[in-house]
């Protein structure tokens, strides 16, 4: 394995802005534009070379839903606060009005670089035998079939819908997709408008039957605007165009729900029913259509984006062909601790054995799942005690703790409501534990509980033993095996009682008094963090050595980025690894010129939140002090959630987390995009065989997973410790 040293990194170096004021708001990134900044990132993936074809369509794909959503939450706010009149400005002196200038300007360039990026995919795709089709690209051959296809297996879902005084204009939900219609009668020749629906429950991209070795489809939108006289007989077409609406999907609830799951139901129907804060539509639709649309969605000219090319980019995820594995990724199939094959599949074994940190994907998240199957299936465990963030639909998680509850163990199952966007399954699974005979917790109205906690309670003997696990991620065995996070395993009984604390603070609104090995937000996990901040800064202006490494997907909170400012000035040498939203200004002289961030973007989605510490013996070292988290450091985090931040004690998951897991992270250069002062993020240059962190730890065991640390076992990257 190539051996590689952060120090060394191609960063640049701490550059001189001409009239900045360092204690003025020019010291912040704005966050929306920083979140775009980041999406323009995912988005380039789709253009790398060194990525799969179709995993460059799937870069695409998310680049477009990450936008939608982005729009239906983040603008949908601004612009009510803009509407309202509200002049406060964020932390880099922007109005509302004023950030949705910039924007709405820098969202259209993106969506014109995507359409630019599908066209030149599309040929590619061409050349590798896909082709996505226009319905004047049918045969006489194709349209027998298809036809059949229309009417059996589409033509029973379509509502074709007139537009007259007689039928007012239906309400389009969020995310809809219409085609809208101007007809004329082929005897009479009166003409009409009329919508049609794009269903969503049918899949976009149609399969044809292939030609030679090449595998075609057709939108769907295609093959309605083709069998038009199916659903208007003796009407001709005179001209159409699509169109997309997305509506404010924030949810706002009363302060005092006396039936918190119900008020979720109802908001959410609320969510489909909010304002339309952007409408896409075909470039130069025809002017009657364009007029009847924007007024009766009562959109203004301001909120209406012309697509000239495809509608609806997100949907392409679909063309991840089974049929087609040798345009994606190689396949990878995570490892099974060895440790724990060691004891023969018995995670308790393999915990007693020794604290157990797992780094997921590389490491499958299945341990996760079968440490509580087995606690259900155990007669010794007497109680489980979970948190539910997200999940699955068909969750084994909460097949587990339903099979606990209905095998008479005691089971608490702490569900967030408010997990956006994931609040309608986290109903549908508290209900099913409530059957099941557990207790549902829902926490708080006005915070969310976004730690990640298992606790077990076994019987061992004459004593009992709390088993818990402590994750960066989600209790989701889908997103686990593209996200990177971590899962720390352990019987400590400082961090089990921490746990038991934890719980009661959330069913009983009980603030600990005191917690051993743990910080929680919004009690303690901000100031403690702010705390470490300020120590590293005393060990440089002490003349010790002093460092701080960090990994999050974001970094706003104005005070930690000032207290990170002034850590920076004492002479503490950061680095920093944050793959989305960033306020902090690195490599300023005078403010930030020991700061340095990259965001990584790669085959798997950087989820793990982690920092290190010096200790006043710089890092890598034996005496840093090293953290896990299940929160970013933002203020919705540090003051509107319940989090968790855990110190790592065991000599072996520390040298895992320093040395293997940020060791690996600051030395990748193949995925890395380094930011510069001036807001702007590069892409590191690379050759083919530029160190690449995901492709190390496909191929590198974890040490605690193992059961033994140390170079011998497992290659290390090796760092200068200057």
């Amino acid at each position: 394995m190539p051996q590689a040293d952060f120090l060394h990194a191609p960063f640049p170096e701490p550059v001189t802005l001409p009239d900045f004021d360092p204690t003025g708001p020019g010291r912040f990134f704005n966050r929306e534009l920083s979140w775009l900044e980041f999406n323009w990132r995912v988005l380039e993936e789709a253009t790398n070379p060194r990525v799969p074809l179709l995993e460059r369509v799937r870069f695409l794909s998310i680049s477009a839903a990450n936008l939608d959503e982005f729009y239906t939450v983040r603008v949908a706010g601004l612009r009510e606060l803009a509407r309202e009149g509200n002049t406060t400005p964020s932390a880099d002196g922007r109005t509302p009005a004023e950030q949705m200038v910039v924007i709405n300007e820098d969202a259209r360039a993106l969506m014109d670089r995507q359409q630019a990026i599908w066209r030149a995919l599309r040929d590619e795709l061409g050349e590798n035998g896909i082709a996505i089709l226009t319905r004047a690209d049918l045969t006489e051959t194709d349209r027998p079939a298809l036809q059949a296809h229309f009417l059996e297996n589409i033509f029973p879902v379509l509502s074709p819908l007139a537009i007259d005084p007689a039928h007012p204009f239906p309400f389009i939900p969020n995310t809809g997709f219409c085609l809208a219609l101007r007809l004329e009668h082929e005897a009479t020749g009166r003409r009409r408008k009329a919508l049609l629906p794009v269903p969503h429950q049918i899949n976009r991209f149609l399969p044809l039957p292939p030609d030679g070795a090449c595998d075609r489809f057709l939108p769907l939108e295609e093959l309605l605007l083709a069998e038009l006289s199916s659903l208007f007989p003796g009407y001709r077409l005179v001209d159409s165009c699509a169109f997309t609406v997305l509506r404010d999907s924030d949810l706002e609830l009363e302060e005092e729900a006396e039936d918190l799951v119900r008020e979720f139901e109802i908001a959410l129907k609320r969510r489909r029913r909010g304002e339309v804060v952007r409408m896409k539509i075909t470039a130069g639709a025809p002017a009657p259509l364009r007029e009847l649309v924007m007024r009766e969605l009562h959109v203004a000219a301001d909120e209406v984006v012309e697509i000239n090319g495809l509608m609806r980019i997100s949907t392409l995820s679909e063309l991840m062909l089974d049929s087609r594995r040798d345009l994606q990724w190689p396949g990878f199939t995570p490892r099974v601790p060895e440790r724990v094959q060691d004891h023969e599949g018995d995670m308790f074994a393999a915990i007693r054995q020794k604290d157990m940190l797992l780094h997921h994907p590389y490491e499958t998240f299945d341990m996760v799942v079968r440490f509580l199957e087995q606690a259900a299936r155990d007669p010794d465990v007497l109680a489980i005690k979970q948190t539910l963030y997200r999940t699955s639909r068909e969750s084994p998680i909460v097949a587990a703790l339903c099979e606990a509850a209905e095998a008479g163990k005691s089971v608490t199952a702490f569900v967030e409501l408010k997990a956006r966007f994931d609040e309608a399954a986290n109903i549908r699974q508290s209900r099913r534990l409530e059957r099941a005979g557990a207790h549902v917790v829902y926490g708080f109205i006005d915070l969310k509980t976004h730690a990640k906690i298992s606790a077990v309670v076994r019987r061992e003997g004459k004593r009992l033993v709390t088993y818990t696990h402590w994750g960066t991620g989600n209790y989701h065995p889908i997103t686990a095996r593209i996200y990177t996070d971590l899962s720390l395993f352990t019987c400590d009984p400082a961090l089990g009682r921490d746990a038991a604390r934890v719980f009661n603070y959330l069913s009983g609104y009980a603030e600990p008094e005191v917690l051993e090995n743990l910080s929680i937000a919004p009690l303690s996990l901000k100031p403690r963090l702010l705390e470490w901040i300020a120590a590293e800064a005393d060990h440089a202006r002490a003349g010790r050595p002093a460092a701080i490494w960090a990994k999050m997907n974001s970094l706003i909170d104005a005070e930690v980025i000032d207290a990170l400012y002034a850590a920076s000035q004492a002479g503490v040498k950061i680095s920093l690894v944050i793959r989305g939203i960033n306020g902090l200004r690195p490599g300023v002289r005078g403010l930030s010129e020991n700061i340095r961030i990259k965001s990584i973007v790669g085959r798997y989605l950087e989820h793990s939140r982690i920092v290190c510490f010096g200790n006043g013996h710089g890092l890598p070292s034996d005496q840093a002090r090293v953290f896990m988290s299940s929160a970013d450091w933002m203020g919705r985090n540090l003051v509107r959630r319940v989090e968790t931040l855990v110190e790592i004690h065991n000599p072996t998951v520390k040298t895992q987390i320093v040395e293997q897991i940020m060791a690996a992270n600051l030395a990748d250069v193949a995925q890395s995009w380094v930011l510069h002062p001036e807001a702007r993020a590069a892409r590191v240059p690379n050759d083919p065989e530029a160190f690449n962190c995901h492709r190390f730890f496909m191929e590198n065991p974890s040490l605690s997973g193992r059961g033994s640390a140390g170079a011998s076992d497992a290659p290390l990257l090796t760092h200068s410790r200057d």
